[in-house]
């Protein structure tokens, strides 16, 4: 029987890495006197040298990174009077770079190289981009964002830091960090796909981070864009929607037999949220504002995350209190104050005393009705607040369409 070397799909991958990049650069270098001096053939060596390299060893990779190095120095200075930049001679680097991690880290060395080529590829849109489309405000916001993200959330404590147990710096930054997330990515889905189909899938997507800080942005962008708020309100019911298929998956997670009980109610409440997002988006002209321009403005506004995260943590130590006094009994009551901040916690909690024999899922299902309708009623008073009054009569009916369903399927289980 014929064996394979091991070092063949190393080899392939490596092979394939330099014919994709070297192909883009070849179509990239022009013709005449002035074209580049490394093309298809030149990158694909390049790749197959990384991945011979690293099969020498250390001193292979050395010598042949050193040769790669003088030869992209040699092409540059041949070509800076006619194309001052680097491109190339960083893409024949990092497409060594490749070769040798192919030979260890087979699928990595595949996705990047394609990254690289797709990002070779896209220098016209990307320039254009950058220079005509990207304002100053949404780079700065981009980069505050990253450094919400990258830099203070990792310094803070990832502990409760009140005797309660209920505030934990980490976690309620990291809400900060999504509320802004999900107000951006609403703000790029806007300009890409206009206010219609835009906003409703960034809030479908928001629903699955939190329901109640999609309803917040939704209301922000409403708030900022009047004209459009038939459209972020359809947005905020689209979350909801995301809200009723997490509490599947963790109340699934959690207990089998209570998911089983509760599947009926879970099931009614998705599909009132489906009818009620899908009518309010037609009510208000959704498909009309497609095409509609996108004036450039503000992805986010911190102050707005921060203040919502503030309401979060009140809420969060008022059902910590609860909990303290009322212990393990009151389970309703507890789930209901729980609910105002997280119905998926509070539903997890309750799913979990179902799994630990203390309730029945009869018994269960009324609180985690209760639980929903706190949390129903924190999106509602968030909506007000952060939306106004217009945005928020418009969520009121399919909020209501939605406990109605859960709270129809629970008595009918019952």
């Amino acid at each position: 029987m014929l064996t394979l070397p091991p070092e063949l799909p190393g080899l392939c991958v490596a092979f394939g890495i330099g014919l994709l990049i070297g192909i883009e650069r070849e179509r990239s270098k022009g013709e005449g006197p002035a074209r580049g001096a490394a093309g298809v053939r030149t990158f694909l060596l390049v790749a197959l040298a990384g991945a011979i390299a690293q099969r020498i060893g250390g001193a292979g990779v050395a010598i042949a990174g050193a040769f790669v190095a003088l030869a992209a120095l040699a092409s540059y200075r041949s070509s800076r009077e006619t194309d001052p930049g680097l491109t190339t001679e960083v893409a024949m680097l990092v497409t060594f770079l490749l070769g040798v991690l192919a030979m260890t880290a087979l699928p990595l060395a595949a996705a990047l190289g394609v990254v690289v080529a797709v990002v070779l590829a896209s220098k016209s849109g990307l320039h254009a981009f950058i220079r005509n489309t990207l304002t100053e405000q949404e780079l700065h916001d981009a980069l505050l964002l990253a450094a919400a993200a990258t830099v203070v959330l990792p310094l803070l404590p990832d502990r409760a830091i009140d005797p309660w147990g209920a505030l934990n710096p980490h976690k309620l930054w990291l809400l900060v960090v999504l509320v802004m997330a999900i107000n951006g990515a609403g703000y790029v889905a806007l300009r890409m796909l206009g206010p219609g189909a835009g906003l409703a899938l960034a809030g479908f997507v928001g629903g699955f981070v939190s329901s109640t800080a999609t309803i917040a942005a939704m209301g922000d962008r409403a708030r900022a864009s009047p004209q459009w708020v038939a459209q972020c309100a359809a947005a905020a019911l689209c979350s909801n929607i995301a809200t009723i298929l997490m509490l599947a998956v963790i109340i699934g997670a959690l207990s089998m037999p209570l998911l089983a009980a509760l599947a009926w109610p879970l099931a009614l409440a998705g599909a009132a949220a489906l009818v009620s997002a899908l009518a309010l988006r037609m009510r208000g002209g959704g498909g009309a504002v497609d095409g509609d321009a996108v004036a450039p403005g503000r992805p986010f506004e911190p102050r707005h995350a921060l203040t919502f995260v503030a309401i979060v943590g009140a809420i969060l130590l008022l059902s910590a209190g609860v909990h303290r006094w009322l212990g393990d009994t009151g389970v309703v009551l507890a789930a209901g104050v729980a609910g105002f901040a997280d119905a998926h916690a509070a539903a997890a909690s309750v799913a979990q005393r179902v799994a630990s024999a203390q309730i029945t899922p009869a018994h269960a299902g009324w609180a985690v009705l209760v639980a929903l309708a706190a949390n129903s009623a924190s999106k509602l008073l968030m909506a007000w607040l952060r939306g106004g009054g217009g945005y928020c009569l418009r969520i009121v009916p399919g909020v209501v369409a939605i406990l109605a369903a859960f709270a129809a399927g629970v008595w009918w289980r019952g």
